[in-house]
């Protein structure tokens, strides 16, 4: 076991955690955040995407123990004050969801993009939501919720 601590959308907390245990495993089981999803498990569907010293990265492949001292926001902590995100808001106004299973690792894979990248292109948007999978749509939705993200001032956090 390894003691870490770490902030959790915006909280700072400390726990144990074996040398084998994922991250997503204890986002998930450990603190009850449900909203980052796994899929396939190996990195592939970005439905476990996490914000990670404000990159976007896959929670699923990350042992709990690499996020010692790091600042996580998962989707739950995206929202502030009861309001929503601009890229959250974004994903509604553009109806970007249809399932809603891969709805928080895109979100949080263009709020990784904005961050990064204020302005992004077209071809920018693709590439960074390229690691996420959804069944249900085009992905023409989900291009222009992050393009109104944009618009919005969706970097801020």
């Amino acid at each position: 076991m390894k003691h870490i601590s770490f902030v959790l959308n915006h909280e700072k907390v400390e726990l144990d955690v074996a040398a084998n245990e994922r991250l997503l495993d204890v986002i998930r089981g450990r603190f009850h955040l449900t909203g980052t999803k796994e899929a396939c498990g190996q990195g592939e569907c970005g439905a476990c995407t996490i914000l990670l010293n404000g990159e976007a990265v896959h929670s699923c492949l990350m042992l709990a123990y690499q996020a010692d001292g790091a600042d996580i926001v998962t989707i739950e902590g995206l929202a502030k004050d009861g309001e929503l995100d601009a890229v959250q808001q974004a994903f509604l106004e553009a109806g970007a969801i249809q399932c809603g299973y891969c709805t928080p690792g895109m979100i949080m894979s263009a709020k990784g993009l904005l961050l990064a990248n204020p302005h992004p292109t077209a071809d920018e948007i693709k590439e960074a939501l390229s690691g996420n999978l959804c069944r249900c749509t085009g992905y023409v939705k989900i291009q222009q919720a992050v393009e109104l993200a944009a618009e919005k001032g969706g970097s801020r956090s």
